[in-house]
């Protein structure tokens, strides 16, 4: 298998991506309000990805796509700048070091959520590693 065909791959660098995102915040917002620093992260976000599509050929015309992809991928990005302002805002007072693990719940929330709502299924040792993944976030926090 192609390194870069694993799921494993790219979910481990979006963790290391992640765990930087916590750092450059912290450091980021420093000075300025957690708000105006989600919004300079958006655009940048924003910028970046336009710039990859348009070198890929991938930006699609918006009428090409579904009511139902729409619907959703709308929603993805409420959840998601809900997420970003939140945890800027928990940055802006917290430590990273505690704000990254509670953050990191999601992990948890995300195997109930799909449990329930997609009917996805994790064995009794995946459970117990979503319990222990929760365990050690709120261990890490305290």
């Amino acid at each position: 298998m192609n390194l870069t065909t694993s799921w494993i791959f790219w979910a481990f660098l979006s963790a290391c991506f992640a765990a930087l995102t916590a750092i450059f915040a912290k450091l980021g917002v420093e000075n300025v309000n957690s708000d105006l620093a989600t919004l300079i992260r958006t655009v940048v976000i924003f910028v970046t990805l336009a710039l990859i599509l348009a070198a890929i050929g991938e930006l699609k015309r918006p009428e090409a796509l579904s009511a139902r992809t729409w619907t959703f991928l709308i929603l993805s990005g409420l959840a998601t700048g809900g997420s970003w302002i939140c945890y800027f805002r928990a940055l802006k007072i917290g430590q990273a070091a505690e704000v990254a693990p509670i953050d990191k719940l999601s992990v948890v929330m995300v195997a109930i959520f799909g449990a329930v709502f997609l009917g996805e299924k994790l064995s009794a040792t995946g459970w117990l590693g979503v319990a222990l993944i929760g365990l050690g976030a709120i261990l890490v926090a305290l």
